[in-house]
């Protein structure tokens, strides 16, 4: 009967701790889970299972290793905040799967995402027809994001954080002299001072670091 009481007391206490480590690691939706999210979710839930299971131990030692988790997951999240480069080793960065209707085999082949997931994802957003979409991206998360030709154009930032995003410049078939010149042309001859740039309707619009 104490044991039952331990276990009882244990997994309401790990309830209310997991709530709270959660709360820390910031907000979420499930679809939008990052790899290491998945690590961390995983590595925790094991480790609640063990408080669990073992109620003659000391509970303190079961807690610790979440809040070692808790402290490297929001360290990187600190460092992935302030560098583009390394939040796109850990979070990965958007694959266009589609443009101007044409299917980006070598793309595809490198995310390891065949046609039959791509046309299921098509077919649950309700789109039949590749022709018909301009750009196609996956998103780090797994999800498909589309623009048809006849909607507005994604906005693709050509500067974060100060980096340089070339791989959207290529998708607009510009360069980064283009760009280097169209922000000198507004008084701007270094990017480290920009935190977001973008290019709609014809103009370059940027936003410094505060």
């Amino acid at each position: 009967m104490n044991d039952l009481l331990v276990i009882a007391f244990r997994m309401i206490f790990l309830y209310f701790v997991i709530l709270i480590i959660f709360k820390l690691m910031g907000k979420r939706e499930v679809g939008e889970l990052s790899v290491m999210d998945l690590v961390v979710f995983v590595l925790i839930a094991d480790v609640a299972s063990f408080a669990v299971d073992e109620p003659e131990r000391n509970l303190f030692e079961s807690i610790l290793p979440m809040i070692i988790l808790l402290i490297i997951q929001v360290t990187i999240s600190f460092i992935s905040l302030k560098s583009k480069s390394i939040r796109d080793k850990i979070d990965g960065d958007p694959t266009t799967i589609i443009r101007d209707g044409v299917l980006l085999e070598d793309e595809m082949r490198k995310q390891r995402y065949n046609l039959d997931d791509l046309f299921q994802q098509l077919r649950e957003k309700q789109i039949g027809s590749i022709q018909k979409v301009a750009y196609a991206f996956l998103e780090p998360s797994g999800n498909l994001s589309i623009f048809m030709k006849d909607s507005l154009p994604p906005i693709l930032p050509l500067v974060v954080d100060g980096d340089i995003q070339r791989r959207h410049l290529q998708l607009i078939d510009k360069d980064e002299q283009w760009l280097l010149g169209e922000l000198a042309k507004i008084g701007h001859k270094e990017t480290d001072r920009i935190f977001y740039c973008c290019y709609e309707e014809g103009k370059v619009h940027v936003q410094m670091k505060s």
